[in-house]
């Protein structure tokens, strides 16, 4: 029993210390002027690819969900592609920059739970950011001719679709921003990351979709597969399970790129 209570009280001490790791940055991206500064640019862009779909399918007949039409422009793609880095730059890298990463680590906080936290604040304010997105897909709803209905359920699939890329690409800028001690390169190396993993949906192009094991692969490792399905209200557990893995992966590498520069 003794053992047994020592074991929650631990529990305990770690999930506060998660939840207070968690305000902590939640702040940092809402009571500062950056955070609003990223607000304000997605909803620019958001707004821009509104203004297109408007312009491009004014009173036409739409023959796919509204989330598939708005998909198809280059502004949802700017977005993920851009968001992820300047959200993550600072998680690590700012630490460093100010000396506060000291501090942080000397804490009886576990690795574990420090690079969760700033992980789950990422993820929390970038779900945030494309809540706009719901005004517009609404308003195109709204306005859209008759047998143009908005069907929620393909929103919720979009928005775990968008979430789950999200993920995968914060993860992808924690690990960059625990690589070193500039924000701005942190920022560089998650666009490359982040980049780098987008340009691998293209590979389906040159193997060919579903073509032998190469098409298969390509497919399987193709955003733009991935995203397609979503958008139309197809939600493939293939899919959440291949960015739940790579998204662990990419914070299990964080944490021990922690633990080496703690020891060091």
């Amino acid at each position: 029993m003794p053992g047994r209570e020592g074991l929650s009280l631990a529990w305990r001490a770690s999930w506060l210390a998660w939840v207070t790791l968690v305000r902590r940055e939640l702040n940092a991206y809402f009571l500062s002027l950056s955070g609003y500064v990223i607000l304000a640019a997605v909803v620019f862009l958001l707004g821009l690819g509104f203004v297109e779909v408007l312009a491009a399918y004014n009173g036409e007949a739409l023959n796919a969900p509204l989330t598939e039409v708005f998909y198809s422009t280059m502004f949802f793609w700017l977005i993920l592609l851009l968001a992820a880095p300047i959200i993550t730059m600072r998680l690590f890298a700012h630490e460093r920059a100010t000396g506060t990463y000291e501090t942080l680590m000397t804490t009886p906080v576990g690795d574990v739970t420090v690079v969760l936290a700033k992980f789950a604040a990422a993820l929390a304010f970038y779900v945030v950011m494309w809540l706009p997105l719901l005004v517009c897909l609404g308003i195109l709803a709204l306005y859209a001719p008759e047998g143009n209905p908005l069907d929620w359920r393909t929103v919720a699939s979009t928005f775990l679709g968008i979430t789950l890329l999200g993920a995968l690409y914060l993860a992808l800028g924690c690990l960059a921003s625990s690589l070193t001690h500039s924000q701005v390169m942190a920022a560089m190396l998650a666009l490359v990351f982040g980049v780098g993993v987008f340009m691998l949906s293209f590979l389906r192009s040159s193997a060919g979709e579903g073509r032998g094991w190469l098409g298969g692969v390509a497919n399987h490792i193709s955003l733009l597969t991935h995203m397609e399905d979503f958008v139309r209200g197809v939600v493939d557990t293939r899919w959440v399970v291949f960015y739940v893995t790579l998204a662990g992966m990419c914070l299990f590498l964080t944490v021990k790129v922690i633990e080496s520069r703690r020891w060091r």
